[in-house]
Parts: C-alpha cells; sequence; structure tokens
C-alpha cells in the first residue's frame, strides 16, 4: 500500500510483519529533503479488514516508535477499510448520471479514480450531484485550453480519494471500492496518541501524495514532499503504513535523492 500495473502475479511475500528494514521491491528506502536524510520504514501488516480498528493495526505493528520516529504515515485506505467505508464493486448500482459521466473521465496509470461508474456513484453519494455536475462542468471547459486537474480540484478531497479496483490490488479488494476515511484528521490525532508519535493519514500514488488528515503540529507539506514518490507501492505489499525515522549520513557520502513523483497526473 514493489506494484505490477500490468496485473503480473507476485511471488509469495515471505517478509515478516512489522517494521521493515529493506524499501518494497522497486522502491527507495532512503531520501533526502533540505540536507536531512530519511529512512522510510514500510510497515507490514496483516490483511485488514472492517473487523479491526485503525489505532490497534498502527499501535500492534509499529510498536515504540522511538525517539528518532520523525513520524508515521498511515494509508487512506487503510483507515477508510476499518471504517467500514470498502465496498465490493458488485454491490455498487450507479445510476445514470454515474454512467454518463464515467465516461469522460481520463484514467491515469496509477489506478482507476473516478473512471468506472461504481467509483463514480460512490462520488455522487459522498459530495452530492451538484458539487460532481460543477467539477464536470468546470473541467469539460477548461479541458480544450491545457488545463486539466479541475474536475478533482473542485470535487474535493473526499471525491479525489476514492479508489477503484484494478488487478494489481491485494484480494479482496481488487473487486472493491473505498471511500476516503471519515473524519481523517480526528483519526489521525487519535493514532498519534495511542503511538505516542506524529500521525499523517496519507492518500500517495505514483503522481504524488496528499495529506487527508494529520495530528496536531504535522508539517503536511514536508509529508507530501517525503512521499511523492509513492515508497509504499500501492498494490500487493501488505504495507499501509510507513515509520519515517531521520538519520545521520557520512560525511562526504552523496546524499539520496529527493523524493520525485513517478507519473504525471493527466
Amino acid at each position: 500500500m514493489s506494484s505490477d500495473p500490468a496485473g503480473t502475479e507476485p511471488m509469495t511475500d515471505v517478509r515478516p510483519m512489522g517494521v521493515l528494514s529493506e524499501p518494497n521491491e522497486g522502491r527507495e528506502l532512503h531520501a533526502s529533503l533540505a540536507g536531512s536524510v530519511y529512512a522510510r520504514h514500510p510497515v507490514r501488516t496483516h490483511l485488514v479488514t472492517a473487523a479491526d480498528e485503525a489505532v490497534a493495526v498502527v499501535t500492534r505493528y509499529v510498536g515504540p516508535p522511538g525517539d528518532d520516529a520523525r513520524l508515521v504515515a498511515v494509508s487512506e485506505r487503510m483507515v477508510a477499510i476499518t471504517q467500514g467505508r470498502s465496498y465490493p464493486i458488485d454491490e455498487i448500482r450507479p445510476g445514470r448520471l454515474a454512467r454518463f459521466l464515467e465516461r469522460y473521465v481520463t484514467r491515469a496509470g496509477y489506478g482507476i479514480g473516478l473512471g468506472s461508474a461504481q467509483t463514480m456513484q460512490l462520488a455522487i453519494d459522498e459530495v452530492g450531484a451538484p458539487r460532481i455536475l460543477l467539477a464536470a462542468a468546470a473541467s469539460a471547459v477548461t479541458k480544450p485550453f491545457g488545463v486539466h486537474g479541475v474536475f478533482y480540484r473542485l470535487a474535493g478531497p473526499q471525491a479525489r480519494a476514492i479508489d477503484g479496483p484494478t488487478s494489481y490490488t491485494i484480494p479482496p479488494y481488487n473487486q472493491a471500492a473505498t471511500l476516503g476515511p471519515r473524519r481523517p484528521d480526528e483519526a489521525a490525532r487519535e493514532i498519534a496518541a495511542a503511538l505516542g508519535a506524529p500521525v499523517a493519514i496519507i492518500d500517495a500514488n505514483d503522481a504524488g501524495c496528499a495529506v487527508l488528515g494529520a495530528s496536531p503540529g504535522v508539517d503536511r507539506r514536508f509529508v507530501q514532499r517525503l512521499f511523492a514518490d509513492n515508497p509504499l507501492g500501492q498494490a500487493r505489499e501488505q504495507t499501509p503504513i510507513c515509520l519515517v525515522r531521520e538519520v545521520p549520513w557520512p560525511t562526504g557520502q552523496e546524499l539520496p535523492a529527493e523524493p520525485r513523483r513517478r507519473l504525471t497526473p493527466p
């Protein structure tokens, strides 16, 4: 939460649960920002379901984060799943408006977004048909002039956070659509209080990172930059949590690269 957007089945993951010392396949553990180096440790968990509680999952697998912990980042999808906001795709009944609008959504290379009638219906239910229609109308006017992303900006973060089914997502969520988490700032505060460390709830993919919720004192721009390259992946890694530590770096050794998004959004 490496990935294979082409849908190739990965080998069985035999890595242990908990904080990992190695990055996910195809990702980088270390990154630098403003001259400081950070280790972004994936945290592997069991398959999280609606029967779990986000606070319990994070505290179980992260454990005491230590004095050198800068931040704990939690996947927005994991939080939403524990809130019961993930739905099997065959249980969602799209209306005529959803079926009409989804035809005009540009699908990116990093997920389905609102490019299906089912996810579009969730967006309509979540933020209301008038807001979705306004966003669609503004997008239709601006797109011919090369202005992209207007639809999602106007539809809002809760619409942007909706995840649709993809072939490379871990089952059963490869056949489900998931809303963004409810009250993400509150959820981040609850996890931070139990963990004793700053917490951010992030929506990261290969086109960048958005911070949906954060505990007090978290620099959201810092989090966006540190997770711009999507170090956790978003497929079958089963690592919906990241423990960030600031680490010393040998004098004279070249610093790791600053994170850069892997894809450009449409």
